[in-house]
């Protein structure tokens, strides 16, 4: 992938500020129902943003053969732990997803094998 490759996926996007690159640990899987200084970070960086058209997500969470990229419109919420409260598996999380900007990454990607996945989430 090359600068001018990124710079054709921009002209796609309509208009934003240059947003920042985050990484961002979740900690513990409690801070999803937890009010603590943890999440009040979170919110408070949340909120001195620009909401951005996409977010690229990158996680150690999912195991597969190969490169995979989620391409579905709406990704269900999955709770990949155990042993936590029932109020933690009833959070949902109902994130749009985007099969066109999947396709594009997939793109982007390429010499590299990257397979479009519409079944985790």
């Amino acid at each position: 992938m090359h600068l001018k490759d990124l710079a054709r996926l921009a002209e796609g996007f309509s208009p934003t500020p240059r947003m920042p690159v985050l990484f961002l640990g979740h900690g513990s899987p409690m801070n999803a129902i937890e009010e603590n200084t943890f999440v009040q970070g979170f919110r408070k960086i949340g909120s001195e943003l620009p909401r951005p058209n996409a977010i690229l997500c990158i996680s150690a969470h999912w195991e597969t053969r190969g490169t995979r990229v989620t391409a579905m419109a709406m990704p269900r919420t999955i709770h990949d732990f155990g042993g936590f409260p029932q109020a933690l598996f009833e959070v949902q999380y109902p994130a749009p997803g985007s099969p066109e900007l999947a396709a594009t990454t997939q793109d982007l990607l390429a010499p590299t094998p990257v397979e479009l996945d519409e079944s985790w989430g």
